[in-house]
């Protein structure tokens, strides 16, 4: 089973981090043991991809003010340099569920209200089936405790998030990896529909707005 650091974060209203998620999306479900693959690109608002910076890129779930970390997925990568990265589900990190999300946390870039938190970014929650583990009462807890979560904005014009669903978009560019981890809190997502996985995601550890497809927060 994985550590667990349960991180419980102030509700802060910073800048829009920049990084749009375009897999996984709220309709994606991966598989574990199988190939998947997170993609994003820049949202076209303040920050750039390059303020942004290098990022630790993993699964969590939670809600907006306490999230787990269940698998890491790359512990630095430059998103303003890789737009896919490729990854493993572990299938021991938690259960057959639609509660899973992809966390970016900026290694540089500081909240912009809340310089003592880096700036986050996050994808649509989406599903990972072919597992065999179980969510720990303490994450249960947290998933329960959705309607005070973050929201997933599908705007490309909102702002925020990462990841990808097609295996076959591994270029040179793409890393591979995967790993169990410890977890942190912060804001997280919520499904939307499966137009887009983007989500509105607030710089910093603080939970950001609620959001929906349209440009909603929602979770």
């Amino acid at each position: 089973m994985f550590s667990k650091i349960l991180v419980t974060l102030a509700l802060s209203s910073a800048a829009l981090a920049t990084v749009f998620v375009t897999a996984p999306v709220a309709a994606t479900t991966y598989t574990a043991g199988q190939p998947a693959v997170v993609t994003w690109q820049d949202s076209g608002a303040a920050p750039t991809l390059a303020q942004f910076g290098p990022a630790k890129i993993s699964i969590y779930a939670g809600n907006a003010q306490q999230q787990t970390l269940l698998q890491a997925i790359n512990a630095s990568i430059d998103v303003s340099q890789v737009s896919t990265i490729t990854f493993t589900p572990d299938p021991t990190i938690g259960p057959n569920s639609n509660e899973y999300f992809i966390r970016f946390e900026s290694l540089s870039l500081k909240d912009a209200t809340q310089p003592q938190f880096p700036a986050l970014a996050f994808s649509a929650k989406f599903t990972l089936s072919g597992m065999s583990g179980t969510f720990s009462a303490a994450v249960q807890s947290q998933i329960n405790g959705q309607s005070t979560a973050p929201l997933a904005s599908q705007t490309a014009a909102s702002t925020v998030a990462a990841a990808s669903t097609t295996p076959a978009a591994t270029t040179a560019a793409s890393l591979t990896t995967s790993k169990k981890a410890s977890s942190t809190g912060s804001s997280a997502p919520t499904a939307t529909s499966a137009k887009s996985g983007a989500m509105t995601v607030r710089a910093g550890w603080a939970a950001a707005a609620l959001g929906a497809l349209v440009g909603v927060t929602m979770f």
